[in-house]
């Protein structure tokens, strides 16, 4: 079996809500999920999710390779673009790539992916988190009974910047997964890199005072090392981070240093990235948690490693013309047995959309505002606040 060619396609996120964090917010709730298709001269296609650009650069390595060489395709794509740094674009495109290689090696092999990687159970342990940062409090209840009536049993909420709205928006959240399982839910606080190292421990450690958090996640910038590690050892929250390192060889210093409780990947960056960050973190006794995407694909991997802790779900839908062999339950992911990743692309139903889509445009979760990290002296108000009563939420399907 011969690679001979990729596609790319684009379809569709319907969230049902705004989403968006501390950074800003897509208010329409309409995202684009781009997908690469990877084709062989066996007829099979794989299929990857993540990235809309970059693959020109790296897939000279993988044409006419037999896709079932996986890791060391992966290494290849590195390899190619030795020079140029494989960050940002560049590492997305290898992470899509990479998992449509996966899809493709399990189908090849007729099994679903979390069994051929040596996984024995299919179910994924999980948590809940809806990207809930723009959301009043009778939306943010909607949202998270929803994963309370699915038998989650943590849940993390986005914040950073209002104090006494985040104290009162977990304190409500606790009580929806109280009133709904009966026990105390684990609660994390998402601080998406908003705060500076002293912002970050003053605001946890009043938060502390209220709320036991099991962590607090990406509290300063990815690459700081020393400012996790003071953090780490000046709350009683485990510190979680990870999600927006690309590459192995930027975790190693923060694991070094002591400076993560928690180790995040992003989905978004593949499955070999994962499996490898997973032993790493697994070395220094440390737990790993992939950060959620649309379909959850990196559950198949997260079921084969001894360091799981759980796999963020972010919404209960799938994508437009994406069809996923998986169920949520019991608070988990349950994998299903389609060979592969369990992803069906219908390419007729997302050829035919004409509806726009959002994510990161200027004031979108993934721009960076001016004064991050440096509200020490000038605490301002929740973002949303003033424009929550004009956002209009549309009905779910």
């Amino acid at each position: 079996m011969r690679i001979t060619g990729y596609r790319t396609l684009t379809t569709l996120h319907r969230w049902g809500r705004p989403i968006g964090d501390v950074n800003g917010y897509v208010a329409s709730g309409v995202t684009s999920i781009p997908i690469v298709l990877v084709d062989t001269d066996a007829g099979l296609t794989g299929v990857g999710l993540g990235a809309s650009d970059g693959f020109d650069a790296v897939f000279g390595a993988l044409e006419g390779e037999d896709p079932r060489s996986v890791t060391a395709l992966y290494d290849r794509m590195l390899a190619a673009v030795f020079k140029s740094g494989h960050a940002g674009s560049t590492f997305g495109a290898i992470g899509a790539l990479d998992m449509a290689l996966w899809d493709l090696k399990a189908k090849a092999a007729d099994q679903p992916l979390w069994r051929l990687l040596g996984a024995r159970d299919r179910v994924v342990p999980a948590y809940a988190s809806g990207l809930d940062g723009p959301l009043d409090d009778d939306e943010l209840l909607r949202v998270q009974r929803a994963f309370a009536e699915r038998g989650f049993r943590a849940a993390k909420v986005k914040g950073g910047l209002d104090l006494d709205g985040d104290l009162r928006r977990l304190a409500l959240v606790r009580d929806v997964y109280a009133e709904a399982t009966g026990g105390a839910p684990r609660l994390m606080l998402d601080a998406n890199e908003s705060w500076s190292r002293k912002e970050a421990i003053g605001y946890v450690r009043r938060i502390e005072e209220e709320v036991d958090l099991a962590w607090i996640e990406e509290p300063v910038r990815r690459w700081d090392a020393d400012g996790h590690a003071m953090i780490t050892r000046a709350v009683r929250a485990a510190v979680a981070t990870g999600e927006n390192l690309t590459g192995l060889e930027q975790f190693r210093p923060l694991l070094q240093a002591g400076a993560v409780d928690v180790v995040q990947t992003g989905s978004v960056w593949g499955v070999t990235h994962f499996l490898r960050v997973a032993a790493l973190a697994h070395a220094f006794d440390l737990p790993v948690s992939p950060v959620g995407y649309n379909a959850n694909p990196l559950a198949h991997a997260a079921a084969a490693v001894p360091n799981h802790i759980g796999t963020e779900v972010q919404d209960l839908g799938e994508p437009v013309g994406v069809a996923v062999d998986q169920e949520i339950a019991d608070g988990a992911i349950v994998l299903g047995d389609e060979p592969g990743l369990g992803l069906r692309v219908d390419e007729a139903a997302i050829a035919a959309l004409a509806e726009s889509a959002d994510w990161g445009s200027t004031g979108g979760p993934h721009v960076r505002p001016d004064r991050a990290g440096k509200r020490l002296l000038a605490p301002e108000p929740h973002p949303f606040a003033p424009t929550l009563g004009t956002v209009s939420i549309p009905p779910r399907d």
